[in-house]
Order: C-alpha cells, then structure tokens, then sequence
C-alpha cells in the first residue's frame, strides 16, 4: 500500500511495494524517497495511492492474453489529467528502465492498446508537471509572469517552457509536452476583465493581426438591434470587433445584426424559437446548423441549436468568444509552421490541451461531474470534423 505524506502531498512507496516490478535503481530510490506529487494541474497518482503497483495486464484482466508483450508488464501509476481534473490516458512506468508512457486502457479490446512516450524518468516527469503547472499559477519559475499580457508575454513564456522541457529530454520532449509549451501559455494573451467591463482585455488590433487586415468586421450603433442594451457588449464590437471567417464561424455581415426573432421572420424558415428571441441578437453562424447568439441584456454569448431548437451556453462574453476564435486560428498556424506535429498521431492530446487552455481563460461549459457536455468540448475533440 502506498503511503501520502499529508503535510507535503507527496505519494511514495516502500522497499518491498516495489518488489518484484521496479527493478530499475534510480526509479527505485525516487519512489522511496522524492516521491511523487499527490496534487498537480497536470497528473494524478491517486490509482497508485489506493492500489499500489498494478501491471497493465491486472489492470485489463486480459482473460484472453491479447495485450501485446511490450504492455503486459508496464506498470499503472497514474493518468494524465483533462479539463475539469478527468483522468484521460493513464501513465505507465517500465520497471526495468524507468521510462514513462502513456496509454488508453481500452478492456473490450486490449489488443489495440500501444504506447506513446511521455518522459525518459520519474524525475524528469515530475519536474516537468512542475513547470507546467508553475505556469498556470504563474508562480515558481514563472512568477514574473503575473500581471503579463499580450503577445510578447505568451512568446516569452513559451520558449522559457520548451527550454525546460527540452532540457530535460536531451532537445527532444514528448509531443504530449511540446505541445504544452506551444499552447499552454497562450491564455497569457489578454488581461483579465479590467477596462472592458468584460472577462477579457485583448491586446489592441490582437484579432487584425492574426487574421490579416480587412478581415475583422465591427459595427456601428446603426447596426445594433435596440434590445442589445449591454453596454460592454456594443463597445466591444464597435471597438475590437469579431472576424468575418474563423473556420468554424462566419459573421452576418450583409445586413444589420438582426435578433433571432427577426432573422427567422426574414428568411421564412419554421423554427421552434425560444422564449426571449427578441433580445438574443444572432452574430454568425456556426458549422453544423448552429447560430451564434447573444444576450443583447446580459452580454452572455450563446449557441442555437437549429436542429434540437435548443440555447446552449457558448462563452461567457464576446471577449473570451474572440479569444476561441484567436486560439483556434493560432493553433492551426502554429501546427502548420511545425509541418502538421501537433495533429499527427496525438490530436486527441492536442484537442485536451486546447480545451485546457479555454477552461482557464473562460470557464464556460467546463465539465462538472461528467454530464454536463459543451459546444467547444465536442469541436475540438471532433478529429473529423477539422476543427484544429
């Protein structure tokens, strides 16, 4: 049975735990003396806590021998953590070498589960889930980040991470990783809720720059339906305004925002509106038969389902909407410039790190006690459908 030190949240084995699987002498002497980090943003140890060392073949039961003979004694300590704390991989060590992996735990068919590298050591991976996590606290190693905003910040933060990332893997982290350091620091791109009056403060011309000019579209008050009385709401989309294609959304911009109501009146199509479509202004529309609305009273920015006749909530504001669109617009630059990496092979990690990185900066959606699903959640872990 594993023990947790409770003052310092450090999960460690002892000697005879480890016998017979942990062979290997410096993963020996880490899970008996440093341990293993009982909190973190970025893994969770807790199965190692409750059950101690397992084989990937206990884990499975297996009953029919069909794991491949490289997993079968991979040991089981932890799993990577998604938004909202949700295991998604489980992390495997090697007993012999002390590499760490990671795979999907798939019991009705072992025999397609495979391996994907994630750190050359125990150490290795705890300090980088410390990095990671420092990060995200802008704390440690990254407390001078505080306060930061902007596009110089997030570059700044990104090679600082890579830097310790690529330290620690002689040049070459784990895709898992490099991705880390390419996404993550994004959400350091604007300030949080000051002079807006919304939850984000984007940099001047931030939209103009990563879509090129003439491509983001802003109104006039002509423009704006008289029930859009949200004041931080018409500021932003006369000031900053929203680009006219961000992939997954294309701006009404022919004719003046028209409320849901009018806009059903207009094109004559049936629809089962829902109640208050006199004040929901629609701004676009989003893949899949689904309109992009918001509340013209409260600012809160909203998905129409056309096909269920269903409101879903969105983002929060129309600063944390522009920032979706900034994050996937960049994200697909970034992989582009990396000759396709981040969507090679590990795209469901890529998506999980993406909608990490949204969660921090709007929580909008976030996934409470795995029933409540979200429209970003489902784009971004939609491989088919393109999104990233």
């Amino acid at each position: 049975m594993s023990t947790t030190d409770a003052g310092s949240a450090v999960i460690t084995l002892t000697e005879s735990e480890l016998d017979p699987w942990v062979t290997h002498a410096s993963t020996r002497h880490w899970l008996t003396g440093p341990g293993l980090p009982g909190l973190s943003g970025v893994l969770s140890f807790a199965e190692l806590s409750r059950q101690g060392l397992r084989t990937v073949a206990d884990s499975t039961g297996d009953p029919d021998d069909r794991l491949s003979a490289e997993l079968r004694e991979q040991l089981v300590i932890g799993g990577l953590l998604g938004p909202g704390g949700l295991e998604t991989e489980s992390v495997l060590l090697d007993g012999a070498t002390g590499e760490i992996s990671t795979t999907y735990v798939l019991h009705d068919r072992p025999d397609l589960m495979d391996r994907r590298p994630l750190a050359p050591s125990l150490r290795t991976l705890v300090r980088f889930a410390e990095a990671t996590d420092e990060l995200a606290g802008l704390r440690g190693q990254f407390a001078s980040y505080a306060g930061r905003y902007g596009p110089k910040a997030v570059a700044q933060a990104s090679q600082h991470l890579l830097a310790v990332f690529r330290d620690g893997a002689d040049g070459e982290p784990a895709p898992f990783w490099k991705m880390a350091a390419l996404i993550r620091p994004l959400s350091l791109v604007a300030g949080r809720g000051g002079v807006s009056g919304l939850s984000l403060d984007l940099p001047h011309r931030l939209l103009d720059q990563e879509f090129g000019p003439g491509k983001v579209a802003r109104f006039e008050d002509v423009d704006f339906p008289a029930t859009l009385t949200h004041e931080p709401t018409r500021r932003f989309l006369r000031e900053v305004g929203l680009p006219e294609d961000a992939h997954v959304f294309s701006l009404d911009t022919d004719v003046p925002l028209a409320t849901l109501a009018e806009y059903y009146a207009d094109t004559g199509a049936p629809a089962e509106l829902p109640a208050g479509a006199h004040r929901l202004i629609r701004l676009g529309h989003l893949v899949e038969d689904n309109s992009l609305i918001v509340d013209g009273a409260t600012g809160a920015v909203l998905n129409w389902s056309e096909t269920e006749a269903t409101l879903y909530p969105l983002n929060t504001d129309v600063s944390t909407l522009a920032f979706t669109f900034w994050l996937l617009h960049r994200e697909r630059a970034i992989d582009a410039q990396s000759s396709h990496e981040l969507t090679t092979d590990t795209y469901d990690q890529l998506a999980m790190t993406m909608l990490q990185v949204l969660s921090t900066v709007d929580p909008t959606g976030v996934t409470v006690g795995g029933t409540v699903r979200h429209y970003w959640t489902d784009a971004f872990q939609d491989e088919a459908g393109g999104v990233l």
